[in-house]
C-alpha cells in the first residue's frame, strides 16, 4: 500500500524554530521509534536547496542529468514550493489559517 508523505518541512511554520524528529515509522513492518531526533544540517536547508539535494543524490552527483531532471520535473517542484511559501506566509502572520487552508486546498 503507497500512501502519500508530505514533503519535510525543516522550520516551525508559526515560530520558524527549528523542528526536532519524534518518531519514526516504517509502514512495511510496523515499527515505530519514539525519541528526539534532530534534522541536523538538513534542516537548514530551504524547499528548494532540498529539492536540489535530492536530485544531486538520485543522479549520483552527475550534474548534466541533475540539470535535465530539473527541467523535467520543474512542475512538480514548483508545488511543493508553493505549498512550503504558503506555510511560510502563514508563519509570518501574512495569512490567516482559513486562507492557508484555502490556499493548500487549491
Amino acid at each position: 500500500m503507497i500512501t502519500y508523505v508530505h514533503p519535510l518541512i525543516t522550520k516551525d511554520p508559526v515560530t520558524g524554530g527549528e523542528l526536532i524528529v519524534t518518531r519514526l515509522e516504517c509502514p512495511e513492518s510496523g515499527i515505530l521509534i519514539e525519541g528526539k531526533f534532530s534534522m541536523g544540517w538538513i534542516a537548514r536547508l530551504t524547499p528548494d536547496q532540498l529539492a536540489f539535494v535530492g536530485l544531486l543524490v538520485k543522479h549520483r552527483g552527475n550534474l548534466q542529468k541533475v540539470a535535465v531532471a530539473a527541467l523535467e520535473d520543474l512542475t512538480v517542484r514548483k508545488v511543493a514550493v508553493n505549498r512550503m511559501a504558503v506555510l511560510e506566509r502563514l508563519s509570518a502572520g501574512d495569512l490567516s489559517f482559513e486562507e492557508a487552508m484555502y490556499l493548500l486546498r487549491s
